[in-house]
């Protein structure tokens, strides 16, 4: 039986996710260095509030307040023994907001890297990892969660370890990278790799994708491998996920601000759609503002050709990672010709 999110993807063709989580609970009054994970129990009304926003902006997915909710993570905050509790909560927050909705809503468990290397480099071990992630999983579907979102991650062992969990705890699941460091992950990863990493899971996850990293212009360029060839290409059993952060973040004091406006965000959304990406949303800085311009633009947008690198660019800013970008000029005719717009 097909799961939640693939049965919403087949009905609706494409999907909008929510935005940013941490950068809004800032502005309503979450401080710096403060776990936002407590504010499930703390301060849930804030926390529903957020979700609320979301949805009203027309999102299809709200990801659970949970994304730092693994042990290891949570013992920053002495709270490393109530993993389970607060996912559960979260979820239990998100999925009031959701069923409350006169539409379908999804509620998607976040789920976010540990923060820790794994052996040799460090001392996670694969078993530390899966338990972890099963622990923090766990709670998410006894809150009622649909789908585990397993987000932001930089290491393959990090990734089989979260699918290892999600496979155990039963829940359908994706998972995204965030291609930071020169158009790969931190660990090395590069889009292009990302669809056979998830095809050679046990179990394949319905969707995979970039969040976060470095801008919209950037996270494009990273879908546009990923949708190149393979499981994640036009018509593959894979789906397409782009959940770019709300333009460049810029340093300014002791505060990250995004340069993306909702026109912008608006461009992104209709690219990320040519490209392939079936389900789209925003990362860090993307607020309920940002949102209503992407739905409006979504629901406006009839899939047009793949995309030229040189487009994207137009539509949406220069390349930060330069070094992908002088890599595209030198790939092989059948990448070039990618670029060039060719139609699949």
């Amino acid at each position: 039986m097909a799961g939640k999110l693939k049965s919403l993807i087949e009905e609706k063709g494409v999907l909008l996710a929510d935005g940013a989580t941490g950068t809004n609970f800032f502005n309503m009054g979450l401080l710096s260095g403060d776990a936002p994970e407590l504010w499930n129990e703390d301060a849930p009304e804030k926390v529903k509030a957020l979700h609320q926003s979301f949805v009203d902006s027309g999102s299809d997915i709200i990801l659970t307040n949970t994304f730092g909710g693994n042990r290891h993570r949570l013992k920053l905050h002495n709270a490393q023994d109530r993993s389970r509790e607060l996912n559960k909560k979260a979820a239990r927050l998100a999925r009031e907001v959701a069923d409350a909705a006169s539409k379908t809503v999804l509620v998607a468990g976040s789920v976010g890297p540990t923060g820790e290397l794994f052996v040799p480099l460090g001392e996670l071990t694969h078993e530390d990892a899966v338990s972890s992630f099963t622990e923090q999983m766990e709670g998410l579907k006894q809150g009622g969660a649909d789908v585990l979102w397993i987000e932001t991650m930089s290491a393959r062992e990090e990734i089989a370890a979260a699918a290892e969990a999600a496979n155990a705890v039963g829940l359908e699941f994706i998972f995204t990278a965030s291609f930071d460091t020169a158009g790969r992950t931190m660990m090395g990863i590069a889009p292009s790799e990302l669809g056979q990493l998830a095809n050679d899971l046990p179990t394949p996850p319905t969707a995979i994708g970039a969040n976060c990293g470095v801008g919209a212009t950037d996270l494009l360029f990273s879908v546009l491998d990923m949708t190149e060839s393979g499981p994640t290409a036009e018509g593959g059993t894979i789906a397409v996920i782009a959940k770019a952060n709300c333009g460049v973040p810029r340093v300014s004091g002791d505060q990250v601000l995004y340069t993306g406006t909702p026109e912008l965000m608006a461009k992104y959304a209709q690219l990320a759609i040519d490209s392939g990406a079936k389900i789209i949303g925003g990362c860090c800085g993307t607020s309920a503002e940002h949102l209503v311009a992407m739905r409006q633009a979504i629901d406006a947008h009839t899939k047009g050709q793949r995309p030229a690198l040189e487009a994207v660019v137009a539509a949406t800013g220069e390349l930060v990672n330069q070094i992908a970008a002088a890599k595209s000029e030198n790939d092989d005719g059948a990448r070039s010709g990618r670029r060039r717009g060719r139609r699949r």
